[in-house]
């Protein structure tokens, strides 16, 4: 799977000022992406705010994108949930033809133990036409997933071929890295600790920021699988403010108001999310405006 090294980013759903999908938004987004040097493509993950999506959209949403990507880039889906066979109905019945990779995420609000979350993650290898990315989003789902859950499915499924490690915990990223096998890649879901995580060992990042500054942070992430630390450095800390911004009152709400300034779409989410405080845009449009 050496076309997931590197930057990946997980797309946005831009709305319209009346909540509705902004469909032409979202082509320039991608082809944003695919402008500024960005590896791959991940569809309907988190920041793409599938819990406030009917099946209908994310329908229109994933014929959008990979109409619009026209086979430039590889794309990963997002499919996961806290509901094991419904998710396994899911990775039976959907067309993924189009796509290279499942990312899904850990179950969230039941809590299962460790063996609840290796039991679900095999449901889903036996169920998954596609290589599977494990999803560990702790500040999301309220439970880790541990060092030696993550080791134990890379080991016993092939198909289970990476993790998404958005912990923001840089002593775990080491120990997966450690203790991996040797084709299975360790991927950052962290923007600020990416860089550190590459330089550690890591395969790259599935990035939020990634798609309002591709160029540079996609750059970044090359330099650093390449050892140039230096270099890497340089764009870290030049990209590293507005990581802080557009997490600072949640996702996607930091993301979408400097898309906004870029004039990809607007800034607009749907309930419960809120748009970025007036305050934060300005720090936003500020950053922008000096970048």
């Amino acid at each position: 799977m050496r076309e997931l090294l590197g930057t990946g980013v997980a797309l946005v759903t831009p709305f319209k000022e009346d909540k509705s999908v902004d469909f032409e938004g979202l082509k320039r987004l991608v082809n944003f992406q695919i402008d500024n040097g960005v590896n791959y493509l991940v569809v309907l993950g988190t920041t793409g705010e599938p819990a406030t999506l009917t099946s209908e959209e994310k329908e229109q949403i994933k014929a959008t994108i990979i109409k619009a990507n026209n086979g430039r880039l590889p794309l990963v889906i997002g499919i996961g949930g806290n509901n094991t066979m419904e998710v396994v109905n899911e990775l039976r019945t959907a067309d993924l033809s189009a796509f290279s990779a499942i990312l899904s995420v850990s179950p969230y609000y039941n809590k299962p133990t460790q063996e609840g979350i290796y039991q679900h993650f095999k449901a889903i290898s036996e169920a998954s036409p596609l290589p599977i990315i494990v999803y560990n989003v702790p500040g999301r789902t309220a439970k880790n997933v541990e060092v030696k859950t993550v080791i134990r499915l890379a080991k016993d499924f092939k198909n289970i071929i990476a993790v998404k490690e958005a912990a923001g915990d840089i002593v775990q990223a080491m120990r997966l890295i450690q203790q991996k096998p040797e084709d299975f890649m360790v991927i950052s879901g962290d923007d600020m600790i990416a860089l550190p995580m590459v330089l550690a060992g890591g395969s790259g990042v599935i990035s939020v920021i990634g798609q309002g500054l591709p160029k540079d942070f996609s750059e970044m992430i090359q330099q650093g699988l390449k050892g140039n630390v230096e270099d890497a450095n340089a764009l870290h800390y030049k990209v590293m403010d507005c990581i802080d911004y557009i997490f600072e009152e949640g996702n996607p709400a930091g993301i979408k108001a400097l898309l906004k300034n870029l004039g990809i779409c607007s800034e607009n989410v749907r309930l419960p999310l809120v748009s970025a405080s007036y305050d934060l845009q300005q720090k936003i449009t500020n950053f922008a405006a000096k970048f």
